[in-house]
């Protein structure tokens, strides 16, 4: 029984936590329809025409690229050149595309830990935290009875995810002091009198966009007549764009250029020299993140001429073999990923670099 695009990027998600990629990131389902059947998947590393070619011609109905297709909003769909026609084109073919980018850049096993195995670099620990979409914590001060009630509600109503954990909260005991009114209709406490009562503060996390559902939920769960909340604007639980770890041994900048241009294949550019043993790799464009790290060498794509001075004014080497070299064992990690749970075809070869060497 064939699967629908639904269930397939379900499955996807559970292992590669599309909540953790970077806000700016349009991941997920980028086109198609979720209820539609699938009976041939392909994955790929960047939809170019050529790909958009070779992927119509097997006839898949889902396509699972590491690279979104549609980065910036678009005001119309047509067939032609240029991201907005290759979608216009996939659409017409009742291909749907499915897009990992920065949340497979994340994961353990996704692009940066297979940057840092191509390198053979050991030791690797995270760097560079990419900051999800806007989130928020709830806080609410609940009587310890009905402290699994409203958590349980505001989990529901979609807080208290972090990563693959559900239902996370932090409580604490305290004492609430209030003095209700002689209007008023208090769950515990007497009316026109100030009142000491054993609390547990509540604490969950929350995307912004469902604030009001949890704030709602809370509500409705809670006992008090009037309960007592806060919403927080927070940044949490960054996934990291960057792996840092050694090498076996030190070596010349000089040397490790060759075992890069070896292993992702093509040329390389280099900034500094002497030798290294940190090494810290980026997938894709990390001139950004150069900063962010205290390894002797950084080793990343798209680095400009003012980032290199940067980084080499700091002692820090800098080995750039480009854009989609260092993003290519991470396309072949998702490959792998992918061919674990469902039939596919590898079209992760077909990267087509822009840039040529003469």
């Amino acid at each position: 029984m064939s699967k629908t695009v639904a269930e397939i990027v379900s499955t996807i998600a559970a292992s590669v936590q599309l909540d953790k990629a970077a806000e700016w990131d349009p991941v997920g389902l980028q086109l198609g329809d979720p209820r539609a059947s699938v009976q041939g998947v392909a994955v790929c590393h960047e939809v170019t025409p050529e790909l958009l070619r070779r992927v119509i011609a097997a006839e898949v109905d889902l396509l699972v690229s590491y690279h979104p297709l549609l980065f910036r909003p678009v005001t119309k769909l047509v067939s032609g050149p240029g991201p907005a026609g290759r979608a216009f084109d996939l659409i017409a073919n009742g291909i749907a595309l499915v897009v990992v980018h920065t949340a497979f850049d994340i994961m353990a096993g996704g692009s940066a830990d297979a940057l840092a195995a191509a390198l053979n670099l050991t030791n690797i620990t995270g760097f560079g935290p990419a900051w999800g979409r806007d989130a928020v914590k709830i806080v609410t001060f609940v009587p310890p009875a009905a402290a699994d009630d409203v958590a349980d509600a505001m989990a529901n109503a979609g807080a208290g995810a972090i990563g693959s954990y559900s239902n996370c909260s932090f409580r604490s005991e305290g004492v609430g002091v209030f003095h209700p009114a002689a209007s008023a209709s208090p769950h515990v406490g007497v009316v026109n009198s100030l009142n000491y009562e054993p609390e547990v503060r509540l604490e969950m996390i929350a995307p912004e966009t469902d604030v009001d559902l949890v704030v709602a939920a809370l509500v409705r769960a809670h006992p008090y007549e009037e309960p007592a909340y806060d919403v927080v604007p927070t940044r949490s639980n960054a996934g990291f764009i960057g792996r840092q770890g050694t090498l076996e041994e030190p070596m010349p900048v000089a040397t490790l250029a060759d075992r890069v241009s070896d292993r992702l294949g093509g040329t390389v550019r280099v900034a500094g020299s002497g030798m290294v043993h940190n090494v810290a790799v980026v997938p894709g464009s990390g001139g950004a993140f150069l900063g962010q790290t205290d390894a002797d060498v950084v080793v990343t794509g798209d680095v400009n001429h003012h980032q290199a001075r940067a980084a080499t004014a700091r002692g820090v080497a800098v080995i750039d073999p480009g854009h989609a070299a260092t993003e290519r064992p991470g396309a072949q990690a998702l490959y792998a990923l992918i061919a674990k749970s469902v039939d596919a075809i590898d079209m992760t070869h077909i990267d087509q670099d822009p840039w040529k060497e003469r």
